[in-house]
C-alpha cells in the first residue's frame, strides 16, 4: 500500500516508518517536526515527507494513497492540559478534518491512534472496547470526540479503525521520559531512586511502541471487513499493572535502586485495567512481542549507552510539555504553535 503517516518524526513513528517499509509498504510522512530538537542516537532513513501542520492538510497532501495512519496530535495529558482549548483545536478539530479529507480524496483506510485514556477513571475491573467512556483530562476527551465524528463518516468506500493504545514504554530515537515506565527507569538509572509522584495504586496497561507499531501493520493487512469502524485495545491483557508493580520490576533490573515516594505523593485520578484480548481474535496476525520487564531493561541499557544525565531526562528534550513550554518561551513557536520564521 501507500501510505501517509501523520506524526511520523514522533516516539512512535520514528519505529513505525521502518517496520512499515520492511513489510513492504511505500510510506510518506507528514509532521510539523515540534521535536527536531530532541533526537537521541541514530534516526531512520529518510523517507518522503512534508513537513506541515495537520491543521494546514490540503486535499491534494492526501491525494493517491490507499491508507492514512494518523498519529500526529498533543501527545499526552500534561500537554494537552497546557492549552485545553489547543488540544481541542489539534487533536479533535484538526483530526476530523484529516479524515473528511482523506475520505474525499478515496482513501480506503483510516488508522485513527487513540488511546486507552479513553477510560479515565476506569476503576479496577477489566475493560473491553465497549466500556464506557470515562476521560478526565483534555487529552483523553479529544481522543472520544474524534471516534465518535470519525466513525460517522465510515461507508463502503472509507474504512476507520481505532487503535487505543495502552501507555506507551520502550526506546525511540524520538525518546520520551514522560511515561510511566521510561520514567521510572530513568529515575533508578541516574539517581538510584525509583521516583514515584504518586502512590503507585492506580492501574495502567501499558505496551511497547514495537508492538503498537506491529498493531498498525496487522490491521492494515486485515481482510477490511474484520476491522471496519472497529475499535481495539492495544497490548496485552496480561501487561495491565499497578504503577507500584512497574516500580518493584524496575528496582529489580537496575542495581542499587530503591523505591521512593514523592512527599504527599497523591492517588492518579487515572485508574484503568484493559482487556486486549479483541485485537487478536479479531487480527490474529497481531502477536506482541513485549513485556514489562524486557522494557526496562531495554530503556536501562539506552540510559547506559547514551550515559543519560538527570539534567538531560528532567529537561525539555524528552519531555513533551517541557519542550513545547521552552519553545514557546524562547520564541521558536507562536501561541498557536506554529513555527516562527526564524526557525520553520
Amino acid at each position: 500500500m501507500r501510505v501517509l503517516v501523520t506524526g511520523h518524526k514522533g516516539y512512535i513513528g520514528t519505529v513505525l516508518m521502518p517496520m512499515l517499509r520492511q513489510a513492504g509498504h511505500e510510506v510518506v510522512g507528514l509532521d510539523s517536526d515540534l521535536y527536531r530538537h530532541c533526537t537521541l542516537g541514530y534516526m531512520p532513513n529518510h523517507v518522503p515527507e512534508l513537513i506541515k501542520d495537520i491543521r494546514d492538510v490540503e486535499p491534494d497532501d492526501l491525494a493517491g494513497f490507499d491508507a492514512v495512519v494518523h498519529l500526529a496530535g498533543l501527545s499526552n495529558d500534561p500537554l494537552g492540559d497546557l492549552n485545553p482549548e489547543l488540544t481541542y483545536e489539534i487533536n479533535y478539530k484538526a483530526s476530523v478534518r484529516l479524515a473528511e479529507i482523506a475520505k474525499s480524496q478515496r482513501v480506503r483506510r483510516f488508522l485513527f491512534s487513540s488511546s486507552c485514556s479513553t477510560y479515565g477513571a476506569g476503576g479496577d475491573d477489566f475493560l473491553t472496547e465497549e466500556a464506557t467512556f470515562n476521560p478526565v483530562t483534555p487529552y483523553g476527551q479529544s481522543k472520544v470526540m474524534v471516534e465518535k465524528d470519525v466513525a460517522q463518516l465510515a461507508d463502503e468506500s472509507f474504512s476507520p479503525t481505532f487503535l487505543r493504545n495502552a501507555t506507551a514504554y520502550g526506546f525511540s530515537p524520538r525518546l520520551r521520559f514522560d511515561l510511566v515506565l521510561n520514567n521510572l527507569t530513568a529515575w533508578a538509572y541516574t539517581t538510584g531512586k525509583v521516583h514515584l509522584k504518586s502512590d503507585g495504586t492506580a492501574w495502567r496497561p501499558i505496551v511497547h511502541i514495537e508492538d503498537i507499531s506491529r498493531a498498525f501493520i496487522a490491521i492494515l493487512h486485515a481482510p477490511i471487513e474484520r476491522v471496519h469502524n472497529q475499535a481495539f485495545n492495544v497490548g496485552l491483557t496480561s501487561e495491565n499493572y499497578l504503577v507500584r508493580d512497574i516500580a518493584q520490576f524496575v528496582k529489580h533490573l537496575v542495581p542499587d535502586s530503591e523505591i521512593e515516594f514523592a512527599d504527599a505523593a497523591p492517588t492518579d485520578k487515572r485508574n484503568y485495567r484493559v482487556n486486549c484480548d479483541k485485537i487478536r481474535s479479531y487480527v490474529p496476525a497481531y502477536q506482541p512481542k513485549w513485556i514489562a520487564p524486557k522494557g526496562v531493561a531495554q530503556i536501562y541499557q539506552a540510559c547506559k549507552i547514551h550515559r543519560i544525565q538527570l539534567e538531560a531526562f528532567e529537561g525539555p528534550a524528552f519531555k513533551r510539555v517541557d519542550h513545547i513550554r521552552h519553545l514557546l518561551k524562547t520564541g521558536r513557536l507562536d501561541e498557536s504553535l506554529r513555527w516562527v520564521q526564524k526557525d520553520g
